[in-house]
């Protein structure tokens, strides 16, 4: 399991691959779930150009551990990996990427959507907005998962 927050600037995709390159090539994973949230210029429709993203060293970390660890035992991961930014973070810019390796696709979607869910919900971060009138604390984190009807 790796988790790491970074003020640095990172490229997703290549984080993600190089962490599954890292992996025993034994056979054991047939599926990766990842999800990669970026900076939008919009909240609340209204514009954003940018923001600050505080948390609580050692406390975030654990937490985001934690919510990992009960993924794992949950349905049966083989790894997982959490790199979140935090700082001032540019319209673009990666926030977070989440990797999920697991023998089946079932549990590495499942997993993977239950980490992204608990870290915008529960982890402790908080968020300053800039906009054109200024800045402002984002009090609620937007409603990320809606339901598509088939």
């Amino acid at each position: 399991m790796k988790v790491e927050i970074t003020e640095s600037v990172f490229n997703p995709y290549e984080v993600i691959a190089q962490y599954q390159s890292s992996l025993d090539k034994d056979g054991r994973f047939g599926a990766t779930a990842s999800f990669v949230g970026s900076m939008r210029d919009f909240n609340d429709n209204q514009k954003v150009t940018g923001m600050m993203l505080e948390y609580y060293p050692g406390m975030t970390e654990k937490h985001i551990e934690k919510i990992c660890q009960n993924a794992i035992e949950k349905w049966s991961l083989l790894d997982v990996m959490v790199i979140h930014r935090v700082g001032e973070i540019s319209i673009g810019d990666a926030i977070v990427a989440i990797g999920v390796w697991a023998a089946h696709r079932g549990d590495a979607l499942d997993a993977c959507k239950h980490i992204l869910e608990d870290l915008k919900s529960q982890a402790p971060f908080w968020k300053k907005e800039q906009t054109k009138e200024g800045q402002r604390w984002v009090k609620n984190n937007t409603s990320g998962y809606v339901k598509s009807e088939e």
